[in-house]
């Protein structure tokens, strides 16, 4: 499914809905950090994803990073809040999405890595590495935020 992300944009469709997500910003033992290459926007991003009903928020960033990278991670912190009701994300299906997404920091425990169809790439980059890639400016806040805040960022 395509998707086109408004943000600040006055002729951006109006929201339909609100789905709680996820990102998880997870560092290797070297600093780098886990990113994919999204299907759905062709943008590099953090792994990440709805949250489903019957799990716990916790489990919803475990299980996205799992099906996106193959990687197994557990969740050390909540890095930050993202409610901005002008950015919103508009899908081929009708359906154009209110931002609602919660950041952690995840710590690597396991895995191999894979792509899924959700990504159809898989990479470890150092933060300098991130900066000529095509990425949301939100993603980049996110990133930041977590990298250099002393506690969660409510944006």
């Amino acid at each position: 499914m395509a998707r086109i992300d408004y943000v600040d944009d006055p002729n951006a469709p109006q929201a339909n809905s609100v789905v709680p997500s996820v990102v998880a910003i997870v560092q290797d033992d070297k600093g780098r950090l886990l990113l994919i290459h999204k299907t759905d926007n062709g943008k590099w991003a953090l792994p990440g994803g709805g949250h489903d009903v019957g799990e716990s928020i916790t489990e919803t960033v475990v299980r996205e990073v799992k099906e996106e990278t193959g990687y197994d991670v557990e969740v050390e912190t909540l890095t930050g809040t993202y409610t901005n009701p002008r950015h919103v994300m508009a899908y081929d299906d009708g359906e154009v999405r209110q931002q609602f997404s919660l950041a952690f920091r995840a710590r690597l425990v396991g895995g191999e890595m894979q792509t899924s169809s959700e990504s159809d790439e898989v990479v470890w980059l150092t933060r300098d590495e991130l900066a000529d890639l095509d990425m949301h400016p939100s993603m980049r806040q996110r990133i930041d935020d977590a990298l250099t805040a002393d506690r969660p960022v409510l944006r």
